[in-house]
């Protein structure tokens, strides 16, 4: 029987069920794709190299996982995309069984149709928000939960409270990670909030950023690991030094100062996330 040979991904603006989004090929690697949502890059993916990871924060939460224990990760995804992490961790954790929660049926279909999505093992998908996702995944069932969930560049309120966050360590075994991106600029107001929320949730929290974004200079990507058992500081503080770019890693009493007594979000209060700026975008 002849092999099946893959489709070819085709260039283009497509509508999907919440806008529409953007497909871009990558002129430096043959097989390298960039998703955009209202010029907004969403998820970057190499079809033929999955482990291959082109943004900088994505190889910073990728650098969370290699660090924990090792073998297959039963893990579930808040937020798809072209699923990038959950390609990752199929190719660097043989064997794990994976689940990712994307509300946009569209756009799962098209990263079916264009991204060879079906080729990933042992991923399902379901199509359903964050807080209902969650809400229907068994107690202790997942060693890992990477919430990466955003509308364009903005990060759902919704999912940054102590309620939701609480449901997600009803999920995660006692020895699970949750593994967050999060979005923010000058004063890293929500930055502060969203960590103090999470401590609230989880015993041991780690920051990681690229140094100007940690200093509140510039908008960008701010990675959050938590655990109710202790993370692999030692580790991650090592990788953020000697990455491609360099990043800082913030714990212990240093992620207290950052928090600086910022209150927890909860459910009903009226927090806004912060919209990068136009520049960021080239918008």
């Amino acid at each position: 029987m002849a092999r099946r040979v893959p489709r070819e991904p085709e260039p283009g603006r497509y509508a999907v069920s919440y806008g529409e989004v953007e497909l871009l090929r990558d002129l430096d690697r043959p097989s390298g794709w960039v998703l955009t949502c209202d010029g907004v890059p969403q998820s970057y993916v190499d079809l033929d190299d999955p482990l291959y990871l082109d943004f900088e924060y994505v190889r910073l939460m990728a650098d969370v996982i290699d660090l924990l224990a090792e073998g297959p990760l039963d893990a579930v995804h808040i937020g798809g995309g072209a699923c990038t992490i959950p390609r990752y961790v199929a190719a660097s954790r043989p064997g794990s069984r994976q689940i990712v929660a994307e509300r946009d049926a569209a756009l799962i279909q098209l990263v079916r149709d264009q991204l060879r999505l079906k080729s990933v093992p042992r991923l399902k998908v379901r199509i359903d928000d964050g807080r209902a996702a969650i809400g229907g995944i068994w107690d202790d069932s997942a060693d890992l939960v990477v919430l990466d969930a955003f509308t364009g560049a903005v990060m759902p309120i919704e999912l940054a409270t102590v309620e939701y966050l609480g449901d997600i360590a009803r999920v995660l075994r006692h020895r699970g990670t949750l593994l967050v991106n999060l979005a923010d600029g000058k004063g890293l107001a929500f930055a502060r909030r969203f960590a103090a929320t999470v401590c609230e949730a989880f015993r041991h929290v780690v920051l990681l950023a690229e140094p100007g974004v940690m200093r509140g200079r510039r908008f960008g990507n701010l990675i959050l690991a938590a655990s109710r058992v202790e993370l692999p500081v030692a580790g991650l503080t090592r990788r953020a030094a000697g990455g491609l770019t360099q990043a800082r890693c913030v714990h212990g009493e240093d992620l207290t100062r950052f928090v600086a007594g910022a209150a927890p979000i909860r459910d009903g209060q009226p927090v806004l996330a912060p919209v990068p700026p136009p520049e960021v975008f080239g918008s």
